[in-house]
């Protein structure tokens, strides 16, 4: 039997719609952080399942979620899968330096 992957993304900002507010509140968590330092070395994304993180499985979908609400990371769905991505670009060219900046700091 064959199976067809579909992929789709899930609901997240548009560039124009991401507020700073919204991204500090986002960072201003540790284990957010770990998944941002995470995500910054992973060009193409990773599946939530793959994060290593200190968390429940559930803590771990929440964080996720809270950041991709905030527009700092893109999501979309491959198959069963969930893949994220840290949306660089656009961090970028709303807040330059900011993420230069939170990688930068010490852990």
């Amino acid at each position: 039997m064959d199976t067809v992957s579909s992929s789709k993304q899930l609901p997240q900002p548009d560039r124009d719609e991401i507020r700073i507010d919204a991204v500090l509140q986002a960072l201003g968590e540790p284990v957010r952080l770990l998944i941002v330092r995470t995500l910054a070395d992973v060009p193409g994304g990773i599946a939530c399942g793959e994060l290593d993180l200190p968390v429940t499985a559930s803590t771990r979908a929440h964080h996720l979620r809270t950041l991709r609400e905030a527009g700092v990371l893109t999501t979309h769905t491959d198959g069963t899968r969930r893949i994220s991505a840290l949306r660089r670009d656009d961090l970028d060219a709303l807040y330059p330096g900011l993420i230069d900046g939170v990688l930068a700091a010490k852990r």
